[in-house]
């Protein structure tokens, strides 16, 4: 059986745009509604920090990659390759289980259209009926 080439970190509950979240929109959003401790909330700060400078933000090349109106359902998945920043991922589930929200570890070789692509991740558009999340 052929290896996953890609992997997702995402929540079990849509979101208002009606897409499944990924694991650090759900830490942002606990962040910015300030129910972080004071711990959590340097956990959240300093890997933040630490991803913002050891991976491109595909919004910074495209402001629009994830606007509902002209990418419907854009999601980020990291490529299996960027171990260095998969690796990092269990502290944000750790984070996020601490405020009772759940994310599952998803692995797809092929998860959407593609629609951005460099070193460490991709964005998709999920295809339509794909049967998955």
């Amino acid at each position: 059986m052929e290896h996953a080439k890609y992997i997702r970190f995402e929540g079990t509950m849509r979101h208002s745009r009606g897409h499944f979240p990924g694991i650090f929109v759900l830490a942002n959003e606990l962040a910015a509604q300030g129910k972080l401790t004071d711990d959590q909330y340097r956990f959240w700060r300093s890997n933040n920090d630490w991803y913002d400078a050891n991976y491109t933000n595909p919004t910074t090349v495209d402001p629009k990659i994830y606007d509902p109106a002209v990418h419907p359902g854009a999601v980020a998945w990291f490529k299996a390759s960027a171990q260095h920043l998969i690796e990092r991922v269990d502290g944000y589930r750790e984070l996020l289980a601490t405020h009772g929200l759940e994310c599952r570890r998803l692995e797809s070789s092929n998860p959407g259209r593609v629609i951005y692509e460099d070193e460490n991740q991709i964005v998709v558009v999920p295809v339509e009926d794909s049967g998955t999340g």
